[in-house]
């Protein structure tokens, strides 16, 4: 798997058309100085809405553009809430399998609430403002959702 390596200011973002892996994303924001570390994993579900039997997603965006929206969520998150610590956000592309993970968000700060708060805020407003197409495929056909829009920022609010 090729991700983004994580860099200096304890973000982790990255887009991949592999297997996302969580266990890497957790013992990279374990650290000494936070004793929180709340994941997210947004896996792939049978149903959407009031459509049933979806057998499998596929996602497509312009990863550039993803990536730099991503890094936005983790700095709004970061003037929430600022004494979060790492901040993982990363996204799968292509196709996605009924049960298969399609996003993951690790948080890790001194103390839970903040943790649990980030990572909430975090996949809340990636759903958002990540412009990340998906298209769900079911027995006899397919359709895409095309519901993102710009991010809010805390000043705006």
């Amino acid at each position: 798997m090729k991700f983004v390596e994580p860099s200096a200011d304890l973000n982790w973002i990255a887009i991949s058309q592999s297997p996302l892996l969580m266990a890497d994303l957790i013992a990279w924001a374990t650290r000494p100085e936070y004793g929180a570390v709340v994941t997210f994993s947004g896996t792939v579900r049978e149903n959407s809405g009031t459509l049933t039997g979806v057998t499998r997603l596929e996602y497509e965006t312009d990863v550039k553009l993803a990536e730099g929206r991503m890094t936005e969520v983790a700095a709004e998150a970061r003037l929430l809430w600022p004494t979060l610590g790492a901040i993982a956000i990363h996204h799968r592309t292509g196709r996605v399998e009924l049960g298969d993970c399609a996003v993951i968000i690790v948080v890790s700060s001194p103390h839970r609430q903040e943790a649990f708060e980030g990572a909430q805020f975090c996949i809340d407003t990636v759903k958002d403002c990540v412009p990340m197409w998906k298209r769900e495929f079911w027995e006899g056909g397919s359709d895409w959702s095309d519901d993102a829009r710009p991010i809010l920022k805390v000043r705006e609010r």
